[in-house]
């Protein structure tokens, strides 16, 4: 079954526009289907003339007459004599005939959709006429509201033309809707809108009233006041705003309505939006506060790394100096995971930028000052939490200081890979340098020691306890060292497509 693009594919006399001015119909048509209560179709014609159900909106508002989706399926013939006549109009046609659809009895409103004095297809009203029987007034002033939309659709005053639409939570025609004249007073305003201007602090009848005066009484003088405020209140413009007093925030959206005499009211809708902002105001502290702690941690080891350097600067032993000066740098390593931490609004990090910063300043650390040792990864690790983070960063970090210290010893130049392979939470790392062999960097399966041996048992230690994991060493074939590692990630996320190639 073919979907919207599809279906436009295969109309080659669609330029961008008009396929843009189809999109923009279908995004914004909801409202038309709430107020009317009415099922709409998008018809259009294929390429070979046939016409096929190109998109459809259910009401939100009342029970749809289509429970199965019909976009796709070519309209029954019945109904091309009707089309084909909407199709040369350039306004409104309605049926002279009843159908059956769902066992219910409905009447077909044709709305010619135009777009630069041509016409691209056809929206169908389909109106259960059980929903028309006994009406009040909140239901006539809904359907009249719609039929006017609805009729802005030939007349290319619908959808509109460069709205402005910044709310994430847009106002629905069931969250409340008030209709405004010409001048901006107050004609009608649903029971839902009135209860959202009451919790703003609203006591008066609204009815009768201009709508810019009722939103500016409300507001008091460190109340936030967005520019589209105005605008929105006057019904002048198609935009959205909000609107924030009394510790309470009413998110509203003008919808101008046009006849064939040019702007005739608005419609404007509102919803309640108190608690979802009050929620993402919670969700912003709280990040924030995540991020301010990692950097604080990161200052923190910051500050024992230069305690450290201090510390080794004083000691007259060599052997002191050097575990000195791996403790530094290995406190920081977890202080750039923690960097890129603080630089997130969640736990997770960029691996694949975090690694490339340890994996040059490992490098700088390991080599002598003649050494030119080149280092580069291939494929992508991912996003990671700073639990997966940290140890994986000791782990790459004794392993790179190994090949250096021990492949390239008495070496001038040489070249590291980092090869990496992700399926779902399970990680293949392959650590390969082309320095002298085997020998000078393993020793009974592990990393040769220097020293305290301690670099030897983080990389054991974290890659069998931590990820449940196995180290694997065996030599290069083309000359130098091979070590796999397999392992078990606990709460990483899978990589992007398209790893490439990285060199540092």
């Amino acid at each position: 079954m073919a979907d919207f693009t599809h279906i436009l594919a295969t109309r080659p006399d669609f330029d961008d526009s008009d396929r843009e001015w189809l999109h923009h119909l279908v995004a914004d048509w909801q409202v038309i289907a709430d107020l009317s209560f009415a099922d709409l179709l998008l018809v259009l014609q294929r390429g070979d003339g046939r016409y096929v159900v190109a998109e459809q909106c259910r009401p939100s508002t009342v029970m749809t007459l289509r429970i199965d989706d019909v976009v796709g399926n070519e309209v029954k013939d019945d109904l091309i004599g009707e089309l084909d006549t909407t199709m040369r109009s350039n306004d409104i046609v309605r049926s002279t005939v009843l159908r059956d659809v769902e066992r219910s009895t409905v009447c077909n409103v044709y709305a010619p959709v135009r777009h630069n004095g041509k016409t691209l297809g056809v929206v169908i009203r389909e109106t259960n006429m059980s929903t028309r029987e006994s009406n009040g007034r909140y239901e006539s002033e809904s359907i009249n509201a719609g039929k006017q939309l609805f009729e802005m659709i030939p007349r290319e005053q619908f959808p509109y033309h460069d709205p402005v639409m910044n709310q994430r939570h847009n106002a629905r025609v069931s969250d409340g809707f008030i209709l405004l004249t010409v001048d901006g007073v107050v004609r009608y305003s649903s029971p839902n809108a009135i209860s959202c201007f009451r919790r703003l602090g609203a006591v008066t009848t609204m009815q009768g009233q201009y709508l810019s005066e009722i939103g500016t009484q409300l507001l008091h003088t460190k109340d936030p006041v967005p520019e589209t405020l105005p605008l929105v209140l006057s019904g002048k413009a198609a935009v959205d705003s909000e609107l924030n007093a009394n510790h309470s925030v009413v998110s509203i959206r003008s919808l101008p309505l046009f006849d064939v005499n040019g702007r005739s009211g608005a419609l404007v809708l509102c919803r309640d939006v108190t608690e979802l902002r009050r929620r993402d105001q919670e969700l912003q502290t709280k990040d924030a506060t995540i991020s301010e702690i990692h950097h604080r941690v990161k200052n923190n080891l910051q500050a024992v790394s230069a305690l450290l350097r201090l510390q080794a600067r004083k000691t007259k032993s060599d052997e002191v100096k050097k575990e000195l000066a791996e403790a530094q740098r290995r406190v920081q390593t977890i202080a750039m995971v923690h960097e890129g931490l603080s630089q997130t609004a969640d736990e997770m990090v960029d691996y694949d930028k975090v690694i490339s910063n340890l994996l040059r300043m490992t490098v700088d650390l390991a080599t002598m000052r003649d050494q030119h040792i080149h280092i580069s990864y291939i494929g992508s690790f991912g996003m990671m939490p700073a639990q997966d983070a940290t140890p994986l960063s000791l782990v790459l970090t004794e392993l790179i200081t190994n090949a250096v210290e021990h492949g390239f010893e008495g070496r001038k130049e040489g070249h590291i890979t980092i090869s990496v392979g992700r399926g779902g939470n399970n990680l293949n790392v392959v650590v390969e340098d082309d320095g002298s062999g085997l020998d000078t960097e393993e020793d009974n399966g592990m990393a040769r020691s220097s020293g305290s041996g301690l670099g030897t048992q983080i990389i054991n230690t974290f890659v069998t306890n931590d990820f449940g994991g196995t180290v694997h060493w065996e030599p290069r074939r083309e000359g130098g060292t091979k070590v796999i590692l397999d392992m078990r990630l606990r709460a990483a996320q899978d990589p992007q497509e398209g790893d490439s190639v990285a060199g540092l």
